[in-house]
Parts: structure tokens; sequence; C-alpha cells
């Protein structure tokens, strides 16, 4: 089984909400996918960490940095994302660090994890808006909160800290049992 085939597989099973683009981006995975140096700096790197680490923070379990999460949007973005969505995506970071200057007058990276999550709350209620805009058309660019959304919950849960901290997981499942009893609190299988 060829990576994104597992990726795909994985989001459906978990039943997250993978966006349209994300998933014609897995299907177009290809290494002939324009390669966008500006993704490589440490600068975007060190953004990148730190948006995926502030929508799934460390807590009782590892956060995003701990799945290397930054590592896995940069590649997907990089290999598998055409040259417009990458642009979108590079453009939303510094939108996100526009916003954090206009709200609280420094650099994203400067924020207290509070402060950082707050704007990235406002940002995602815009991208709820954007997506949910009567005027929507097929074809519009997507929203740059939805790729940076929607790959670090992918990363995420497809690493190993994630599949095996964050979710329940055997590495070798026994039978079928399809009714297996929840209780509230229990944690999603990964496998």
């Amino acid at each position: 089984m060829h990576r994104r085939d597992a990726i795909r597989n994985v989001a459906i099973l978990l039943g997250t909400a993978i966006s349209a683009s994300t998933l014609s981006a897995l299907e177009s995975c290809t290494s002939s996918a324009p390669k966008n140096y500006d993704l490589h700096t440490p600068q975007t790197k060190t953004m990148v960490a730190e948006v995926a680490e502030t929508i799934i923070p460390t807590t009782d379990t590892p956060g995003a940095k701990a799945g290397k999460v930054d590592e896995f949007i940069i590649t997907m973005m990089n290999d598998c994302y055409k040259k417009a969505d990458q642009d979108i995506f590079l453009d939303g970071l510094k939108k996100i660090d526009e916003a954090s200057k206009k709200k609280f007058k420094i650099n994203f990276l400067e924020l207290m994890p509070e402060q950082r999550a707050e704007i990235l709350t406002e940002i995602d209620k815009e991208r709820v808006a954007y997506n949910k805009r009567e005027n929507k058309k097929d074809g519009d660019p997507t929203h740059y909160f939805q790729f940076m959304k929607d790959l670090t919950l992918l990363g995420y849960f497809t690493s190993e800290p994630g599949a095996t901290k964050a979710l329940r997981y055997v590495a070798v499942p026994g039978k079928y049992d399809g009714c297996v009893p929840y209780k509230k609190g229990d944690k999603a299988w990964a496998s």
C-alpha cells in the first residue's frame, strides 16, 4: 500500500473531515510537483510547527511537534500541491502574522499559547464563513487555513505519537469485533 492510500484510509477511518483540495492533492501526489524552496526556510518551518502545535497542543498526549507534523506539512505542500496552492499556503502564514500584529502588536511566534489559540480561532471562524458563503463557485481557491488544519490533523494522526498515544493502537489487530463497548472518554481506535 502506498503512503497516500494509507493516509486516505486513516482519514476515512477516523471520520476526519478532509477537504476536497487535500484529497485531490493526495490523488495527484507525484515527484513532478513544483518545488517551492520558500517552504524550506527556517522561518517557514518554525511558523508551521507553531501553528500546528497550537492546533494540536501537547497535553497528556504528545502534540503536533512530537509528531513532526511541520515536516509532514512542508513535504506534502512541496511534493503534492500545485504552485497556486503553495502560494496560498505561504501567503496564509503571512496573514496569520498580520492578524497577530493587528491584534497584539507582535509577531505570532512571540505570542503566548493562549493568544496564539485566540488568533487561530478567529481565523478558523473566517475559514468557516468563507466555506459557507452563498456566492461560492467551483474552482474558488481554498482558504489558507483549510490547508493548515487538514494537513495538521492528517500529519498528526498518521504519525507514531498520534496513532499510538492519542488513539488506541494495536500493532497487529486480532479478530473483528463489530460491537465493542464504548465508555465516555475512550480514545478512538487507530487500527
